[in-house]
């Protein structure tokens, strides 16, 4: 799932400006963000029935060392293949471990790419939200790729800092929107997206 080439250049100008934005974060003020959103978060992952699947988010991503625990035990998380870019997932257990790109991942047995279509609430990695539900990821299409598996009613919730909210974000035809988008300061936000068919 490449980008066409005239979303190539904004795409990439805005990924390499969050990212720089994010490496100059200070590890108080990260650990500030992901405590604030994880608190978000924790009401609507209760009310969640069923199933919910989130992610491990890297040092720098917004929620690291917070939203694991606030995803609860049983929470599916992604496992990155050896090779390809179909994510797998396993359940969250407490036990983490390198894979692929040096991402932590859940140790357990490994489940197949359809087993997202049975959480109700999947907390999608962002670099990037829009108002309008458009999402901006790393660009690689793992999640894009992954997304297509969700329930057609299942809630798609980006976590990003505060000022990675805008009015909208780059997109192609098969990006799938979310629902839903939560920050530090502003919280829960419903972004009025209808779910995906």
């Amino acid at each position: 799932m490449g980008a066409s080439p005239e979303l190539v250049s904004p795409k990439t100008a805005l990924r390499t400006r969050l990212l720089a934005s994010r490496a100059a974060r200070s590890p108080v003020e990260r650990s500030a963000a992901a405590r604030a959103l994880c608190a978000h978060l924790r009401p609507r992952l209760v009310e969640a029935a069923g199933t919910v699947a989130g992610y491990v988010p890297a040092a720098e991503e917004p929620g690291a060392g917070e939203l694991v625990g606030a995803l609860g035990a049983g929470a599916l998380l992604p496992v990155v293949p050896p090779t390809g870019r179909v994510l797998a997932w396993a359940r969250a257990t407490g036990e983490l471990a390198p894979g692929r790109f040096g991402l932590l991942e859940p140790v357990g047995p490994r489940l197949p790419p359809e087993a997202l279509a049975t959480a109700s609430l999947v907390v999608v990695p962002a670099l990037a939200v829009g108002r309008d539900g458009s999402r901006l990821g790393r660009g690689a299409g793992f999640y894009d790729r992954a997304l297509l598996h969700a329930a057609p009613d299942a809630v798609l919730v980006g976590v990003v800092f505060d000022e990675e909210l805008l009015p909208s974000v780059p997109t192609q035809p098969h990006d799938v929107r979310l629902h839903a988008v939560v920050t530090p300061s502003r919280g829960w936000l419903d972004l009025g997206v209808a779910a995906h068919p």
